[in-house]
C-alpha cells in the first residue's frame, strides 16, 4: 500500500511503498476513500524541511536551548550526530481521513468491519487509528463532507475554550480553512463575527454568510471597525486561526478586545508578544489543544481509557460526533471549501500549489475503492549481494537506537564480517522503509512472523519497546536464529524462565544483550588494574532525568519501569567489575516518588565487593548523566560521562573525544564470536543473572 512521507532533514517528499499492516489490539484498520489536505500546517511542514539548519534552530528555540545542554553533557560531535539523525527521519503527512473499517483489534465495540468512519488517519491507502480517534459516519453524510470532520474539531475546541455567549462579538484572525468553520460555529452559537484576513477571495466566502469581513491589507485600523461594531467597547473575545511566523496577529487580538476581553490561540503565530497589549486591558489568553481532551494523551488514545462523561463532557471523539451531528444536520456547509481533488498517486505533484497559491482553502486526495492488498514482503532496490555472507541480520525495530547506534556501526563492520543486512520490519512500516533503504537492507517485511520464517536469516537484532522482548526473543529462538535484544532481555521472572528454556535446549544459538557499557574502552583499561575485585567498592551516580507517569516505560506491562528498562544497564556494569556473581541486591526508594525512578540499589558480591548505585530522576540536566567512582586496594578510578577516567594511585587514565558507551566493540566482538563459532562475549548466565537481579529490583517497588 502507498503512504505520503516528508523527510524533515531535507523537505523531500516521497509516496513510498510499504507492507499493509495488521491491526493491532485497541485499533481499527481503514481503507481510505478520501483525505483532506491542512493547508496550513502541510505548507509549514513543507517549508521547515525546506529550510536550511540555521532557519530551523530560528524556529524552535526551546531545541536550540537543549542541543547546547547536551553538548555540555555529551559532547559537540555526539549532540550534532543525535541532531541530524532527528531530523532525518520521515513523518506522515495528513490527519483528516475518510474510508471503510476493514478489520478492528481487540477490545474495539464503537465499530465494525464494513462501517464507513472518519479518523485523523494520514495520507495513505490503508491506516491504523487508535478507536479513540475513529467515529462513524452517518448514512446521510457524504464522504466529501466528513473528511472536514477532524480539521473542524479543531476549530469546536477553540471555540469551546472561549465559551462564547449569545449575542457577543467574537473576532476571528485568520480565515483559511480553520477560520471559516470557526465562523460558522459561532454563527450557529448566535454571536455576532468579525473576520480578518489578507486574502480576497476567503474574505469574500466569509462575508457571503453575513458576518463583517475585513482585508487587512486595505484596513489599516482594524480595530475601529471592532469599536464601532460593539459602541466603543471592543469585541467579547477574540480566536486566532492563521498560520504564520509573525507576532502580528496576538498584538491586533489584545487590540480588538474590550476591557477582561478572551483571545485564543488555534492556530500557529510567532512567539513573541507584548506584555503591555494583555497588561493594560487584563485579557485572558490561551492555546487550544487541537481537536480536544485526550489529544496526546496515551493513556486515552493509545491505551483506550475514556474520560468519565460526567466530567470531561467533550473529548476529542465526542467532538468527531458532535461535528458529524452538526453536518447531518446541516449546520454546517463545507460546499464551497473543496479547490481540488487529485487522485493520490498523483500526491507528490499537488504539495507545489500548496507553495504558490495562497488562496487555496480545501484540496482533496481521492483514492481507488480496490480491495485491500494482502500484507507482503517489498524488496529494496539496494547495492549487489554479498557473495558468500556468513551472517544474515534482520532488524526487528526501526527506532532512533537503531538508526543513530545500531545500524550505524553494523554498516562499519559489514565487510570485516561478512555481514548482509538481509530483511526489517517495524510497528508502522514507516521506519522500517526508510532505515531500510539507507543502510542497504535487502527486503522489508510486512510482519515480523514473516522475517522470522526467512531461512536465511540466522541472526535476528531486536529493538522493539519492552513487552515485546520476552516474546519476540522466543519466537527468534524458535526459529533458530541467534538474538540480540536491547535491555531489557525480558519484564517477568515467567518470561527469563522460559528464555532459559530455550537456551538450554538450543545450547548452539547464541543470545546477547545490549549491555555495552562493559565494552567501553573506558571501563576496559580500568578492569585491567582491578587484581583485587573482592576489595573494590563501586558508586555510580546516574542522573536519569525526568520522564513523565504516563509515559510507556513507566507503564508496567509496556515498559516495566525504570529499573528494568535502564537502570538493569548499570547492574550489569557492577557485575562485570566485580568479576564476581551478585549474592544480594537491595532495594532503597525516594518515598512519595509515584513514578519510582529515584531508586539507590545496594549490590553484593559473592567476594564481598559492593557496589551503591543511585538511579535518580529528580536531578538537573546540567550535570552529567552517568559518573562512576571506584575504590579498589589504595587506588582511585573516577570516569565522567564515559568521555574521560581520571585515576588517583593508578595509571591508565583516558580521555576520548567523544562519549563512548561501548557499542561499536560490543558489535564487533559478538559478530567476531558468531563468524568463528566462538563463545559470546557475554556468557549467558551473566546475561539470566542480571536480568533476574533487574526483575528482582523492580518487583520489590510498589507495582507501578
Amino acid at each position: 500500500m502507498k503512504q505520503l512521507l516528508q523527510n524533515l532533514k531535507n523537505g523531500t517528499l516521497t509516496l513510498a511503498e510499504l507492507p499493509t499492516p495488521s491491526v493491532k489490539s485497541g485499533h481499527v484498520l481503514i481503507q481510505t476513500h478520501v483525505s483532506l489536505i491542512s493547508i496550513g500546517t502541510e505548507k509549514m511542514l513543507l517549508e521547515f524541511g525546506k529550510a536550511s539548519l540555521w532557519s530551523k534552530a530560528k524556529q524552535q528555540p526551546d531545541k536550540v536551548r537543549q542541543v547546547f545542554q547536551k553538548m555540555k553533557s555529551d559532547g559537540v560531535l555526539k549532540t550534532l550526530e543525535a541532531v541530524q539523525n532527528k531530523l532525518d527521519t520521515p513523518i506522515p503527512l495528513g490527519y483528516s481521513n475518510v474510508g471503510v473499517v476493514v478489520a478492528v483489534g481487540a477490545g474495539v465495540t464503537s465499530v465494525s468491519p464494513g462501517d464507513r468512519v472518519v479518523s485523523n488517519g494520514p495520507h495513505a491507502q490503508i491506516v491504523q487509528v487508535p478507536h479513540q480517534l475513529v467515529a462513524k459516519i452517518p448514512d446521510s453524510v457524504s464522504d466529501e463532507d466528513a473528511v472536514f470532520t477532524v480539521t473542524a474539531s479543531i476549530a469546536l475546541q477553540g471555540v469551546r475554550l472561549l465559551d462564547p455567549k449569545l449575542g457577543e462579538t467574537v473576532a476571528v484572525i485568520g480565515l483559511g480553512l480553520i477560520g471559516l468553520i470557526t465562523v460558522q460555529l459561532l454563527k450557529a452559537n448566535g454571536v455576532q463575527v468579525i473576520g480578518f484576513d489578507f486574502d480576497p477571495k476567503k474574505i469574500a466566502l466569509a462575508a457571503s454568510w453575513g458576518i463583517t469581513a475585513v482585508n487587512l491589507k486595505t484596513t489599516t485600523q482594524p480595530e475601529q471597525i471592532a469599536e464601532t461594531m460593539t459602541g466603543g467597547k471592543g469585541v467579547d473575545g477574540v480566536l486566532i486561526t492563521a498560520a504564520t511566523t509573525s507576532n502580528d496577529p496576538l498584538h491586533l487580538a489584545a487590540t480588538l478586545c474590550r476591557q477582561r476581553g478572551k483571545v485564543v490561540l488555534v492556530g500557529v503565530i510567532g512567539n513573541q508578544w507584548s506584555r503591555d497589549d494583555f497588561y493594560k486591558k487584563e485579557l485572558s489568553f490561551q492555546v487550544s489543544c487541537s481537536y480536544g481532551p485526550g489529544r496526546y494523551d496515551p493513556t486515552y488514545e493509545d491505551r483506550g481509557q475514556d474520560y468519565p462523561y460526567a466530567y470531561v463532557r467533550w473529548t476529542e471523539h465526542r467532538n468527531f460526533k458532535a461535528i458529524l451531528q452538526l453536518i447531518k444536520d446541516k449546520k454546517l456547509d463545507f460546499s464551497q471549501f473543496i479547490d481540488k481533488e487529485i487522485p493520490f498517486d498523483q500526491a507528490q505533484s499537488a504539495y507545489a500549489d500548496l507553495l504558490t497559491q495562497s488562496s487555496l482553502i480545501g484540496v482533496m486526495f481521492t483514492y481507488p475503492h480496490t480491495p485491500i492488498p494482502a500484507p507482503k514482503a517489498i524488496p529494496f532496490i539496494t547495492t549487489p549481494l554479498m557473495s558468500n555472507p556468513h551472517l544474515k541480520i534482520g532488524f526487528i525495530g526501526a527506532g532512533n537506537f537503531s538508526k543513530a547506534v545500531l545500524l550505524p556501526e553494523l554498516k562499519r563492520l559489514q565487510k570485516a564480517h561478512k555481514v548482509e543486512l538481509s530483511g526489517i520490519v517495524s510497528q508502522t512500516g514507516i521506519s522500517a522503509h526508510h532505515l531500510g533503504k539507507k543502510f542497504g537492507f535487502q527486503t522489508q517485511y510486512a510482519s515480523v512472523q514473516d522475517l522470522l520464517n526467512d531461512d536465511q536469516i540466522n541472526v535476528v537484532f531486536i529493538t522493539t519497546q519492552h513487552h515485546q522482548h520476552a516474546d519476540q526473543v522466543k519466537a527468534a529462538l524458535q526459529a533458530g536464529k541467534h538474538v540480540f535484544v536491547e535491555k531489557p532481555l525480558c519484564l517477568t521472572e515467567v518470561d527469563l524462565n522460559d528464555i532459559e528454556a530455550l537456551l538450554c535446549e538450543r545450547p548452539h544459538l547464541q543470545l546477547l544483550v545490549g549491555f555495552n557499557r562493559r565494552f567501553s574502552p573506558h571501563i576496559q583499561s580500568l578492569k585491567t588494574q582491578l587484581p583485587y575485585q573482592a576489595r573494590m567498592s563501586l558508586t555510580m551516580t546516574i542522573n536519569a532525568g525526568k520522564i513523565p507517569a504516563e509515559h510507556w516505560t513507566q507503564q508496567s506491562d509496556q515498559g516495566g519501569g525504570r529499573i528494568v528498562g535502564e537502570a538493569v544497564h548499570f547492574i550489569d556494569l557492577a557485575r562485570y567489575l566485580f568479576d564476581a556473581p551478585i549474592q544480594s541486591c537491595q532495594v532503597f526508594p525516594l518515598g512519595n516518588t509515584p513514578t519510582q525512578d529515584v531508586v539507590t540499589l545496594q549490590l553484593i558480591a559473592t567476594t564481598g565487593a559492593i557496589a551503591t548505585l543511585h538511579y535518580w530522576a529528580n536531578g538537573h540536566n546540567g550535570y552529567p548523566k552517568e559518573q562512576l567512582t571506584l575504590f579498589e586496594n589504595g587506588k582511585i578510578f573516577e570516569l565522567n560521562n564515559f568521555r574521560q577516567l581520571a585515576t588517583y594511585g593508578a595509571s591508565g587514565g583516558l580521555k576520548t573525544f567523544k562519549q563512548n558507551k561501548g557499542h561499536a566493540a560490543m558489535l564487533d566482538a559478538w559478530l567476531k564470536a558468531l563468524r568463528n563459532g566462538h563463545a559470546s562475549p557475554i556468557p549467558r548466565e551473566e546475561i539470566l543473572e542480571v536480568s533476574r537481579w533487574a526483575i528482582h529490583a523492580q518487583s520489590s517497588l510498589i507495582p507501578l
